[in-house]
């Protein structure tokens, strides 16, 4: 069954680990939560806050993040794949070594971001903003990098 956590706040909760597949925790407040482990795949997390929150490893793959803010988060090595991330900020995020292979980040704002050896392979880049972006080893065979800011 569906968790309903929409608007939830859990600022700052220590939620390593936690099993929410599939939850719905639409416009919820996890700014600096402890994510790391969390199975979050095909969750609802539209427009929810993750500011500061550390989702290293985490799975978030088939998860709705469209509008989403995760700046400054920590997403090292978590796993993105097919995820729906259309204006998400992920300013200053970390996703080094992450995996967003086929994700859609139409018009998401990854200023700053270590993308160094993410795999974005596949990936809609379609509007995105990339400038300042660390790109080292980056992955971005087929992906789609139409009107992206790269300066």
């Amino acid at each position: 069954e569906r968790a309903e956590l929409r608007g939830i706040d859990l600022r700052g909760a220590d939620l390593r680990g936690v099993d929410l597949r599939g939850a719905d925790l639409e416009g919820a407040d996890l700014s600096s939560a402890e994510l790391s482990w969390a199975e979050l795949n095909g969750a609802n997390l539209k427009e929810v806050a993750l500011r500061g929150a550390d989702l290293n490893k985490a799975d978030l793959s088939l998860a709705d993040l469209s509008d989403a803010d995760l700046s400054d988060a920590n997403l090292r090595g978590a796993d993105l794949r097919y995820a729906d991330l259309r204006g998400a900020n992920l300013s200053r995020a970390n996703l080094n070594g992450a995996y967003l292979k086929d994700t859609n980040l139409g018009k998401a704002n990854l200023s700053k971001a270590n993308l160094n050896r993410a795999n974005l392979s596949e990936a809609d880049l379609r509007g995105a903003d990339l400038r300042g972006a660390d790109l080292e080893g980056t992955n971005l065979n087929w992906a789609n990098l139409s009107e992206t800011n790269l300066n």
